[in-house]
Formats: structure tokens, C-alpha cells, sequence
């Protein structure tokens, strides 16, 4: 099969080129699996492309035999795995140890998020991503991420505003000069592009200065983002869901990230030191249906990784 079909976007009219600060953007994207759903896919090599980095979402009640098969799986297809460590569903130091040797010696991760996890009340000794980095046992990773949030976060400061995040922001950013791992943020998803923009400045002029992949909802029913991004804590951006609700032109099509990543994509290729530098795609209206996306509009960033076997 030609590449050709993964190098131009394909219109029932005509051909439309990519948009090519989308491209340049999309360059390096990562998505995210859980088991569950990466049991779904026979072949992600005809999907993503090679070395993309594949976070997996460790869910309250997910086995970490079920985590370490789909590291294993997918870090034998050629891809970077990232595990989330929820710092709130680890019992203690002990756990946190074994599920890093099995990583490393099953799977051969050495990329983490390490989050709070979205469990109110802890199941053990950690509360916190920093008293997972504490404990030193994550000195072996090369890239270590944490989580961002640019609508805020009322888990954390529960009577809004941004104290406890930044504070928090800050220590990480003193960590981070402790360490030899590369440090980044990957954020919450958000679908309006200017209070993204404005947030990534912010913390700019704060001095943090981690590179940020910034979450990206892929295309899914408008019912679906919806009820995701209710019950993951979206704020504000939530209306342009809102308002697509209320056009009965659009209300039964899917949604797709287009207009925030183009606006976000223009600024990047005005500003080319603007710290949003990676895009992180939650899938949730499917991984097939997100890499399908990617394909039809990331040009030679999408390419995947075996593009001569139909997407499976």
C-alpha cells in the first residue's frame, strides 16, 4: 500500500492538504489506554505512530497484573509506556516498590505520571504525587510526569482558585532539580483554546517551567464528552460542549478537537516558545476512532507505525 493515503487529508469533493501547524503540533502526540481498552485493539502498530508514547490509566480496582501485561504488550510493539502511579490507591512504600520492579523487570518502563488519583480517601500512606516522588524510588525513570490542570482542580482547592495547585506547581519545579529525569505536566482536558493559552502563560511567569502536553478530548458523541468531562471536573470550557448541545445542526455529530487544536496550533507557530509543546489525546470516544482522527489530520505526524495493514 502507498503512504500516499496518510499523506493527504482525503475530502469527498476534493484533496485538502493538511493544515500544517496541526501537523507540527500533533508531532510527538501521546494517547491513553487502559487494559480494558487496549484489549479492544488487535494491532496498534497499524494505528500509532512508532515510539508513541502510551500512558496507561490505572483505575481503582484494576489488578496490576492487568497494568504490567499491557505495559509488556505494548512496549514489545515498539511503543513508550507511561503507567499512572494514583498515589491514593497505593498502600505503601512496600507496594509502591513492587509495582515499579515488576514494571521495570517485565516491561522495561522507565517513563511515569505520577497523580493523586481520583479517590477521596486514601487507601493507604500516600495522599500526593510529592510523596511519591519523595520516596526516591522512581530515581531509575527517565521521564517522570505530573499531572496539570488549566481549569483548575476543586479536589485540590476546593473553594476555587489556584493556591494549593501552584504551591504544589512550585515544589514539584524544586524537585525537579533534583533529579535526572525529565520532567513535564500533562493536563486535564479542556476544549477552548484562549484560557488554555492563558494558563500555560501564567505559569510561565510563575517560573514553572515544565514542558506541558496538554489533554486533548478525541472525537467522541457529544453525550459522551459530556458526561466525561461533568464527572472529571472540566470547568468553564465545558460551555462550548454546552452551546453545540443547544445547535441542532450539530448536536447528533461527533465531536472533534479541530478548532481548539487549530487555535492552539496557530499560537504555537507564532510563538514557537510557548510551553505548550506536546499534545495528549484521552480517546473517549474510542482508540481506534481517536488514531483514525490523528491519521486523517496529523499528516507525517501521524503516519503509523506499520501503515500497510488496515487499522485493526
Amino acid at each position: 500500500m502507498s503512504l500516499m493515503p496518510f499523506l493527504k487529508k482525503k475530502d469527498s469533493a476534493l484533496d485538502t492538504p493538511f493544515n500544517p501547524e496541526i501537523e507540527a503540533l500533533l508531532a510527538g502526540y501521546s494517547i491513553e489506554v487502559m487494559p480494558r481498552t487496549a484489549e479492544k485493539i488487535s494491532d496498534f502498530q497499524s494505528l500509532l505512530p512508532a515510539a508513541t508514547r502510551v500512558y496507561i490509566a490505572h483505575i481503582e480496582g484494576t489488578p496490576i497484573e492487568d497494568m504490567v501485561a499491557t505495559a509488556k504488550r505494548l512496549a514489545a510493539d515498539g511503543f513508550q509506556v507511561m503507567p499512572h502511579f494514583p498515589a491514593r490507591i497505593i498502600k505503601d512504600k512496600a507496594t509502591l516498590a513492587d509495582w515499579i520492579a515488576r514494571y521495570r523487570g517485565e516491561a522495561n518502563v522507565s517513563q511515569a505520571l505520577l497523580l493523586a488519583g481520583g479517590v477521596a480517601t486514601p487507601h493507604g500512606d500516600f495522599d500526593s504525587s510529592m510523596q511519591l516522588l519523595e520516596t526516591g524510588l522512581f530515581g531509575e525513570f527517565s521521564n517522570l510526569h505530573v499531572a496539570g490542570h488549566p481549569e483548575g482542580n476543586r479536589d485540590i482547592d476546593p473553594s476555587g482558585g489556584d493556591k494549593n495547585v501552584m504551591d504544589a506547581l512550585r515544589w514539584k519545579q524544586r524537585f525537579s532539580e533534583t533529579t535526572n529525569a525529565d520532567m513535564a505536566l500533562a493536563t486535564q482536558f479542556a476544549f477552548e483554546a484562549k484560557p488554555i493559552i492563558a494558563w500555560a502563560d501564567s505559569l510561565r511567569d510563575a517560573g514553572i517551567t515544565f514542558p506541558i502536553h496538554i489533554g486533548i478530548a478525541g472525537p467522541a458523541k457529544l453525550q459522551t464528552l459530556i458526561k466525561f468531562a461533568i464527572a472529571c471536573g472540566v470547568g468553564p470550557s465545558l460551555k462550548v460542549l454546552q452551546k453545540r448541545a443547544m445547535d441542532v445542526t450539530k448536536l447528533l455529530l461527533p465531536y472533534e478537537p479541530n478548532d481548539v487544536l487549530a487555535e492552539l496550533a496557530a499560537h504555537k507557530a507564532a510563538n514557537p516558545e510557548f510551553n505548550i509543546t506536546n499534545v495528549h489525546f484521552f480517546p473517549l470516544g474510542g482508540i481506534k476512532t481517536n488514531a483514525k482522527w490523528a491519521i486523517a489530520n496529523g499528516g507525517a505526524s501521524a503516519i503509523p507505525a506499520n501503515p500497510n495493514k488496515e487499522p485493526a
